[in-house]
């Protein structure tokens, strides 16, 4: 079997208290999964959902992995929040990348460093 998995990025500039930082990944994670491939998301779910959370400076940074991501054709989420709490309304705070082959997400961000 493929190895499959998705990747999380979060920004580390807005240093978001954690369940903050956490529910912005969790939107991230689920919009990329249902941007996906509905047989790939299958797959990935019997694997195990793989799940590895990156993190990056600042949203110039989120933006260029986002951009990135598209270009490779994968399923690709943006999240803006709703300023709703801890920050001002249309900040970008997280990207999902994937489900997909471990290898096509690599290729993307396979250089950033784990959160």
């Amino acid at each position: 079997m493929s190895n499959l998995k998705q990747v999380i990025i979060v920004r580390q500039d807005l240093k978001l208290p954690k369940g903050k930082a956490c529910a912005q990944a969790s939107h991230a994670s689920v919009e990329a999964v249902l941007k996906a491939d509905g047989g790939l998301v299958k797959k990935w779910r019997m694997s195990g959902m793989a799940k590895i959370v990156l993190k990056v400076q600042d949203e110039k940074e989120l933006i260029k992995y986002f951009q990135l991501a598209k270009e490779q054709g994968l399923a690709v989420s943006l999240i803006t929040d709703a300023g709703r709490t801890v920050i001002a309304p249309g900040t970008k705070t997280a990207v999902g990348i994937g489900p997909a082959e471990e290898e096509e997400v690599d290729k993307v961000c396979g250089d950033l460093s784990l959160l």
